[in-house]
C-alpha cells in the first residue's frame, strides 16, 4: 500500500491529528505584542461578551463599578448589576479547495496548507468552548457544515475538507467562470453570519475582485473577519535558474527561470497581487495572515500570533 504524500493531499487522519498542535494561539482580543491581531487589528475581535443575569442588593466586596445607579436611586439602597460571561462566540471557516489551490513550488500545495490551517483553527476554536462550522469551496460546489460545539461536527467539516482536497488533480480541467465561485461562497456565508460571528477565510483569493472586497466589507460590518491568505513563495521569490511546468488542466507551458523576462513578469504579477490583497485589511478593519505554502503551517501560525517558539524535546 502506497503512503500518500501529505505535501500533495491530506486525509482526515492527518487533520484530526492536528488537534494536539492546536494550542498557544487563539482568536480572542488579548494577544501577544507580536501577534498580527494585536493593537488596532484586534479592536474588532470582540471575544466573549458579558450577558446580564440579575440586579441584586450590594454586598461587601462587590466591585463598585458594577453599581446600578438608576436602581440605587430609585430604591434608596445600593444595588449592583450582575453579569456572566457569554460563552458563545461562533466561528465559520470558509476553506478554499478550488483548482487554483492545487499548486506548490517548494513544500506544500496551497490546498494542503489551507486544509491544515482549517484543522488547526477548528480544533483551537472548539477547545475554547465555542461553536464552529464552515463551508468548503470548490470550483463547482459549496459544502456547508452547521456550527456546533461538537467534536463530531469538527470531524465532519474536516472530512469534507479532506474529501475535496483528495479530489484535486493536475489533470482536472478548470471550469469556466470558476473564479466567481469565491464571491458565490461569500454571498452564501453572508446569509449565515448575522452578527458577532468570527469568519475565517482560508484561500489564495484567486479571482478576487471589487465585488469580493464589497462582500467582505459588508460581512465585517457586523462580524469579525480574519483572512488566512495562502500564497506560494514563487509569487515573490522567483528563482534564478530551473524550469517549471504549469497548466490549467488543458494547456501546459514551461517557464524558464533563466529568462530575465520570465522572472520579472512573475515577480511583478505575483508581488503586486499579494501587496494589493494585503492592503485590504485597512478597508476591512480585519487581520490578514499571509501563510506560505513553502513552510510548515503550524510554526507559521504561532509566529503570526506572536507565540514563543516551542521547545524541542531532547
Amino acid at each position: 500500500m502506497t503512503t500518500a504524500d501529505l505535501r500533495i493531499h491530506v486525509g482526515l487522519d492527518h487533520l484530526a491529528a492536528l488537534e494536539h498542535q492546536a494550542r498557544d494561539f487563539d482568536f480572542l482580543p488579548r494577544q501577544p505584542v507580536g501577534s498580527v491581531l494585536a493593537g488596532r487589528r484586534a479592536s474588532r475581535l470582540r471575544g466573549r461578551g458579558l450577558e446580564f443575569e440579575e440586579i441584586r442588593a450590594y454586598l461587601p466586596g462587590d466591585d463598585i463599578r458594577a453599581i446600578d445607579w438608576k436602581v440605587t436611586a430609585r430604591t434608596g439602597a445600593p444595588h449592583v448589576r450582575v453579569t456572566r460571561e457569554e460563552r458563545d462566540r461562533p466561528a465559520f471557516l470558509l476553506v478554499d479547495q478550488r483548482q487554483s489551490m492545487f499548486f506548490g513550488s517548494r513544500l506544500n500545495m496551497k490546498s494542503v496548507t489551507a486544509a491544515e490551517i482549517a484543522g488547526l483553527a477548528a480544533w483551537r476554536i472548539l477547545s475554547a468552548g465555542d461553536r464552529v462550522g464552515g463551508m468548503v469551496l470548490t470550483d463547482t460546489s459549496l459544502d456547508e457544515t452547521r456550527a456546533a460545539r461538537s467534536r463530531a461536527v469538527v470531524l465532519r467539516l474536516l472530512g469534507q475538507v479532506a474529501d475535496k482536497n483528495g479530489a484535486l488533480s493536475a489533470s482536472t480541467e478548470v471550469v469556466p467562470g470558476a473564479s466567481a465561485a469565491l464571491n458565490r461562497a461569500l454571498r452564501h456565508a453572508a446569509g449565515i453570519l448575522t452578527h458577532d460571528w468570527l469568519l475565517i477565510v482560508i484561500s489564495d483569493l484567486d479571482g478576487a475582485d471589487d465585488e469580493t472586497l464589497r462582500l467582505l466589507v459588508d460581512i465585517a460590518a457586523r462580524n469579525d473577519v480574519v483572512m488566512a491568505l495562502v500564497h506560494d513563495p514563487i509569487a515573490h521569490e522567483t528563482p534564478d535558474t530551473g524550469r517549471l511546468v504549469v497548466g490549467d488542466g488543458r494547456l501546459q507551458v514551461e517557464l524558464d527561470f533563466a529568462d530575465a523576462r520570465v522572472r520579472r513578469n512573475l515577480a511583478q504579477v505575483g508581488g503586486e497581487r499579494l501587496k494589493r490583497l494585503l492592503g485590504w485589511q485597512t478597508r476591512l478593519n480585519a487581520a490578514i495572515l499571509p501563510v506560505s505554502a513553502g513552510e510548515a503551517t503550524g510554526p507559521q501560525l504561532l509566529r503570526l500570533f506572536g507565540a514563543p517558539p516551542r521547545k524541542q524535546r531532547v
